[in-house]
Formats: structure tokens, sequence, C-alpha cells
């Protein structure tokens, strides 16, 4: 992608820099100046810089994660930035991007290949793997929020388009700078722009390094006019006007005598020019518009070869500028459809149905107070360095007509809790509980809204070999509302068209082209595949919710203190599922995605108050002597790829109830105060995770910071059919999670393993994604464990558990070695053991089965 471009091929406009020397003095390239003791404000894209965040490649990953050497490392980074006067805040990619879902399953299909290549070098060799293969462990970037909480730094989750809320955040905001690695970013005139691949911290912990990227160099090295990006971008090929759309324009450019023309048909199969060659002939392309403003004149230019849905492409190359456009300057974002009041089926006041269309809302964009970056920039003329283009848009661009209320009251960031004495969810900052002075920089996640009826369309050119030019961009231009059939045809129609088409980030750009390659290694081919590379379903809308509690949830989804899921599920009704390390020839574990849907399954049934609103239903129909209705079943989409399942449709699964007792409303869950309210919290949570016992109420046998680490186990031990847990892999989790080892990562470090378990690896991937859904279920039941006491690396580090593993595994070591002649602790050991295991029938069925609903 463009991003690659610029590291390969303009070496002038990267240049290594030391973050405490630039909050010392000016940046380069000649910038604004700070008051003396004002901090270096950096924006720091998670989704780009995670592996970054978690300490880099080091070899334990494939353990199931270090956490606590994760935690030391984010604990030298906060200080080097707090010494060095560096204000860090990150933003975590919190949007569903259903319109990027093409990329994702892409992605998904890759990481699965490369998961079953870790498995067999595992089994082979009994060596970590190569860094090459970086698989980041189940549930890190949630590990990374909560740790950067613990540590002060600010967080952020984007809630429908990352890219652009990313933008408008930093601009909005007055930061210094953005620390990334996208082609979207280098497109969009950032005037500080760092590399999230390069940031390093010195092993001293005093020096903090990475690359700026001089966007100014770029343009002149490409003798192109930073106001000219936008048609630049929608030129190269990104996710509204894919590649394929642009083949024979990209061709034209290059001509008949280029040496690559010969390539231009192989196979009876277009091709495309490589993407150093496309970016170079586009540009000068650009170069040349004689009237950047006569969209329909450049458009019939580009397409006049074009042989079918000539007006589809000239639309989406127009709303392709106005997307880079609008990344130029700050962007409104939408209101707040989900909670617009109207009448719903079941006529309960002051309740919502999940989405009303943002179209019937046509409100004039309120103008921000915060200057744009690139404004400040242009204000001090051709500052030294700069080049021959000011960042001055002086050339009209489109420009967008979004209703909606301003950025500063839809994305209002400020004001994130402080850190401190964990504070239940119902007392925490929210639009109905305003912030007490003590509250805490709390964290959970959550999703966000797509509509529960969206429907697949025709598609009849888009594939899924294309390799975008412009790639690494985060979700595509979706205006939200409901997806009505026209909608579906006109709107949506044109994005699927271009779902086919498009490939993943920049990162993994080498490995698309890989899969979808001719003869020639370096030249991927076009339309190799003849449909788009996923196909949506359509589902019934979602039961309505509260506003109350929407207005919570997205509350806490901005400021990253909930799980992603929650929103999305309330608002939108789907998840993706990351893929994590499983042996696909392994039939002795299920795959993580099956394994824990029924704790998803509780889980949306208590989102959605499912047991309350039926019972409400079955009394109303009492009372009226009639017969109590057929419940519409509450549907979620699950996208996941596992053993047997591709990414590129989606599972449709049901909200279940609780059996045993009547679950209160989410609202009452959410936001009760009294202690009765606090005790159905902590027993929903159980409930989800099938471990209501009193045992796990007794903190003598389970600690509350390991209730987490004894529900997921005692979860894992009831699978049915096949004994997933045997009994020393069981007390290898509960020795490592009680040794004094596991806050000593240093001494971790030092230690060699042989020859590393290969079950061992994947015991720790399926415990990491039951941590995982325990945080979601912790989360939607109102958090009844503090989140304090959640975080992984209190009683989780993959290397210790290998170690125990072996020894109990392999050597058959008795439990008072397994806990290094630890007397008191092999006793804590046998009675967690008991809690986990108490009222549990072992008898096995033959074959595994669900749990019944």
């Amino acid at each position: 992608g463009f991003q690659d471009y610029i590291e390969k091929h303009c070496p002038s406009a990267v240049v290594p820099v030391e973050l405490q020397k630039l909050a010392r003095g000016s940046l380069v390239g000649g910038g604004r100046q700070r008051p003396p003791q004002t901090p270096l404000r950096l924006l720091i894209d998670a989704d780009n810089c995670l592996h970054r965040l978690y300490g880099g490649f080091y070899t334990d990953w494939v353990s199931g994660g270090q956490w606590n050497h994760m935690l030391g490392y984010l604990a030298a980074l906060a200080k080097a930035c707090f010494n060095g006067n560096i204000e860090l805040f990150v933003f975590f990619n919190g949007a569903l991007e259903k319109a990027r879902l093409h990329e994702w399953v892409k992605r998904q299909g890759n990481e699965r290949q490369t998961a079953q290549q870790i498995v067999s070098h595992v089994q082979n060799k009994g060596t970590p793997p190569p860094k090459v293969w970086f698989l980041p462990p189940v549930c890190m970037a949630h590990c990374i929020r909560l740790a950067l909480i613990r540590f002060h730094i600010k967080v952020a989750q984007s809630i429908e388009d990352h890219h652009q809320e990313v933008i408008a955040f930093c601009r909005e905001k007055g930061f210094h700078g953005l620390v990334a690695y996208d082609s979207d970013y280098a497109l969009c005139n950032i005037p500080y722009y760092f590399s999230a691949h390069a940031l390093k911290l010195s092993r001293n912990g005093k020096s903090l390094t990475t690359s700026q990227y001089l966007m100014h160099e770029v343009a002149k090295q490409l003798d192109l006019n930073p106001n000219r990006f936008p048609i630049f971008a929608a030129l190269l090929g990104n996710h509204i006007l894919p590649d394929e759309d642009l083949a024979s324009f990209h061709w034209s450019l290059l001509g008949p005598e280029h040496p690559l023309a010969s390539l231009k048909v192989r196979a009876h199969q277009l091709v495309l020019p490589p993407c150093d060659v496309v970016i170079k002939a586009v540009a000068d392309y650009v170069r040349n518009i004689q009237d950047t403003t006569d969209l329909d004149a450049i458009a019939k230019d580009v397409f006049q070869h074009s042989q079918s849905r000539t007006d589809d492409k000239v639309t989406r190359f127009k709303r392709a500028v106005a997307y880079y456009s609008a990344t130029n300057k700050p962007m409104p974002f939408h209101p707040p459809h989900y909670l617009a009041a109207r009448p719903n089926q079941f006529g309960m006041p002051g309740i919502v149905p999940p989405y009303v269309p943002s179209q019937m809302l046509n409100i004039p964009q309120t103008s921000l107070q915060a200057k744009p970056v690139a404004q400040q920039m242009s204000s001090q003329g051709g500052a030294q360095g700069q080049g021959p283009y000011p960042y001055s848009l002086s050339e009209p661009a489109i420009t967008l007509e979004t209703g909606g209320k301003s950025l500063s009251e839809q994305n209002n960031y400020s004001n994130i809790p402080h850190e401190g004495k964990h504070t239940p969810l119902y007392e925490r900052s929210s639009p109905i509980n305003p912030a007490q002075s003590g509250s805490p920089n709390h964290v959970d996640s959550t999703y966000f809204p797509a509509s529960s009826t969206s429907s697949s369309s025709d598609n009849d050119e888009g594939n899924g070999g294309a390799v975008n030019h412009v790639s690494g961009n985060k979700i595509g231009w979706e205006k939200p509302g409901t997806q009505s059939e026209g909608q579906t045809r006109g709107e949506l129609g044109d994005q699927t068209k271009a779902e086919g088409s498009s490939s993943a980030s920049s990162g993994s750009q080498a490995a698309d082209v890989k899969g979808n390659q001719t003869s020639n290694p370096q030249i991927p081919c076009l339309l190799s595949m003849p449909t788009r590379n996923h196909m949506d379903i359509t589902t019934p809308p979602l039961p309505p919710v509260a506003p109350e509690v929407l207005r919570v949830a997205e509350h806490r989804h901005k400021k990253g203190l909930m799980y992603p899921y929650i929103f999305h599920v309330l608002t939108k009704g789907e998840i993706k599922i990351a893929v994590s390390i499983e042996d696909e020839a392994n039939k002795d574990l299920p795959p993580a995605a099956l394994l824990y849907r029924p704790v998803r399954q509780y889980v949306y049934g208590v989102l959605f108050s499912l047991a309350e609103s039926r019972k409400k239903t079955e009394r109303l129909a009492f009372r009226k002597n009639r017969l109590p209705p057929e419940f519409s079943p509450v549907i979620i989409k699950e996208w996941a790829a596992y053993k047997g399942k591709s990414p590129q449709t989606p599972e449709l699964v049901e909200a279940l109830a609780f059996r045993e007792w009547t679950c209160p409303n989410l609202k009452k869950l959410w936001l009760g105060k009294a202690v009765e309210d606090k005790n159905r919290r902590m027993r929903a949570f159980l409930a989800c995770m099938r471990s209501d016992t009193p045992a796990m109420l007794n903190p003598t046998n389970v600690p509350t910071h390991l209730m987490v680490l004894c529900c997921v186990l005692r979860y894992m031990v009831q699978w049915p059919g096949v004994r997933i847990l045997r009994r020393q892999e069981l007390d290898a989790f509960l020795a490592q999670a009680l040794s004094p080892k596991l806050y000593e990562p240093d001494q971790l470090q030092e230690l060699k393993i042989e020859n590393l378990d290969p079950r061992g690896i994947q015991l720790s991937a399926l415990f990491m994604s039951g941590v995982d859904m325990a945080l979601f279920a912790n989360d939607a039941c109102g958090q009844p464990i503090p989140w304090e006491h959640c975080c992984p690396w209190m009683y989780f580090d993959g290397k210790l558990f290998q170690t125990k593993l072996i020894k109990a595994s392999r050597e058959k070591v008795p439990l008072i070695d397994l806990c290094d002649g630890q007397a008191e602790q092999a006793a804590k050991v046998e009675k967690m053991r008991q809690s986990i295991l108490e009222g549990l029938n072992f008898s096995r069925q033959n074959h595994p089965l669900p749990f019944p609903p």
C-alpha cells in the first residue's frame, strides 16, 4: 500500500526521532512551538500498535501471553513518558466495521493458516515459532487497555468509523502528533505523523524512539500538491472504489509501450500493475488535472474505457473523494440514531427499537471550536523544512452534508475518570449518573450498531483477489440506519459490490498477494474469484432496549471502559470472533468459538432482558385468559473462522434465558443500587459461566482475584462429551496462578523450556478465550467483579503454565513438587480444585453436545 511505498521509496521522508527530544523542542520539519511546560501530546492508534504496546515479538507469546511482562513494559513506557513530559492517549478500535468485513474475512483466513503453521512447528520442533508468524494472544487488546488504565494513560474507543474518528479526535483535541501505521493516515495530510511499527523503548527505559513521516517530503517526491491527495487516494483503489474498477484506467496510464504491458492479460485473467508503478502513474495523472473541482469531468476521463456499471463507478469515485476530503478536516459524527424515540410493538414508554434511519435527521453541521492542525500549519506560512506545498487546503474539496450534532457534543472524550477505588457501574460517570470526584478509570468494552436486518445484495463483478493500493485503512463509507430494502439495494449495494474486491491492511498485503498470484509472484491476479468473499444473512429485528441503558453503553464504550461486544450486540446484533491458535487435526479439543458459545448465548439473553420480558408477557396472557404467545427468538450473528467453518458467512445464534431463575432486566442489573442488585449481578455472571455454586462465592477457597480463573476452568471441565482438562492440567493452571514466580517476569524471561508442549499451547489459547468471554459476561452483568480483579496478569502467565504443565504431565510430579515444595500453596490448590469441581458429575457422553438451552 501507500504506507509501504513511503517506507521503501521515500527514504528522505522517514526520519528517526527521539520523542523526549521532541518534547523538549519543536517537531521535525518546522512546527508549532509549545509553551515551555506543556507536554508533547501524542495520539496512538492502538489498532496499528498492539504488538508494540505488548512489548514486541518476544518469543513466549505463543504460550498464551506473558501478561506481567507486558505490564512491566507498559509501566516503563508510562514512566518514560511522565519523565519526558509526553502525554499519550491511546485510541482503540471499537467499531464493528461492517463495511470492512471483506478485509476481516481475508485476514481471518490468513491467520487461520498461520495458526496451523504455528501448531505444526511446535509439534515438530518444540520451539517457539518465528516472529513472522506472530499471532496476537487471545484477549491481548483488552489486557493492554486494562493495563493502560491502571497506569493512568487515557484511552478511548471508536464507535462507528475508526479511521475518521481517530483523525477528527486528533484535530479537535489539538494533539501534536499521531502514532499509527496506515495508508489512509498518510493520505490525510496529518502534519505530524509517526510510525507505530517503529515505536521502541530502550532497555533502560529512558529513550522512546520512532520514525516521523515528513509528508511534505512525500508530496515533494511525488511532485503532488497535498490538496490533491483526496483525488489521488480515490484513484489508487480503496474500500469504496476497488482496484478492479480502476484496472483499465491504471493500465491506460502505463500505455502499451510499458515493459509490464504484456502482463495485462494472462491466461484470460486481468492482472493489476504493481503497487509502486500505479502510485507513480496516478500521481502523474492527478498532477496534470486542470480543474480538481470538476469531478464529473475527471470521472468521465477515468472511466472512458469502462464497459459496465459506469454510473455506479462514477458515484463511488465521488464518494471516495468525499471520504478522503472529509479526513482533512474535523468530521461530525452521526446522531445517536438508536436513542431517538419511536413507538414499539409492545407500546412500552421510554423504550426504543435499536435503529432509526439517520437520513431522517438533517441537522446542519455545527462548526468546531478546535482549530484543525492543518489550518494551524498553514497559518505559519512556509515553515522551515516544509517543502513547496504548505498544508493549506486552498483548493476546494468535496464537503459532506452529514446530519447530526457537533463533534464536541457527539464525541466528548474528556473527563475520563481517574484511577481509584473500584466503583460499581451504577455509581460511575454516565449521562444519568454524573461523575463523582472519586470515580475510577474503569474498564469494560463494547461493540457498536449495525442493522439487525442487513441483507446481502447482488454482486456481479466483485471478487476476493484484488489488492488495494490504498491498504490498511479501516471502516468504509457507510451511512448508518435501518438497512431497508431500498437502502440495501442502493447504498449497501454499492458497498457489497466492493466487498469482495479489496484486500486487508498493508501489513498483510504480501500474504494476501501470495494466495492470489498467477505465475508471476509479483503481480496479483484480478477477478480470480467471481463472487465477493462473504455473504450476509437477514435476521429478525432486535428487541427494544431502554434508552438509559443505551446511553450508558455508548458513554462507556466511547471511554474505552466496556467490553467491545456489548454495544454491538445491543445495537447491531452481531459480533466478530478472531482466530486463535487451534490444531484443526485435534479431535480432543473443541474450537474456542464453539466451546464458549453457550456463555455468549446466556449473555445475549441478559443483554436483551429475555427472561423478564417473556415472564411479563406470560403473566399478561394469563390475566387475559389467553394462551402464552410464541416468542420470536432473538438472533445474533456471529462471524468466526474455525475447523469446518469459514468466516464468509455468519452463524445465527439464539439468545438464551437462565432456567434456574429469572434474571432482572438490564436496566435494573446495571443501575440498581440495592444490596440485592449487587447479589443479582454476581449470580447472573456466575450463571453465564455455569459456575453458580456456593463454593465459588467462598473467598477462603476462591479469592476474588482468582474468580475469573476458577469460573473459566470450571466451565472447561463441564464441556460434555470430551474431557478437555485432565486432573494434572487443572492442577497446573491452579499452581501457576498461586506461584510467586507469576509476579517475577524477569525471572520467567530467563527460564528455558526444553520442549514446548503443543497441547499446552492449545489449552492456553482455550483458557484465554474463556477469560475473554468472562470479561464480556462480567461487563454485561454490571461488573460484579471489580475490573482490577479481572486482569489476567493476576492469575496467568503462558510460559509459567508451560513449565508447570510439563512437570505435571511429562514428569508426573506430585502436587507438592508442582507447588515448589510449598505445603500451604498445595493446600490452596486442593481447596480451589474442590470448589471448581463441586457438584459436577463426570459421566460422559460419547459425542460432544452443546449445553441444552
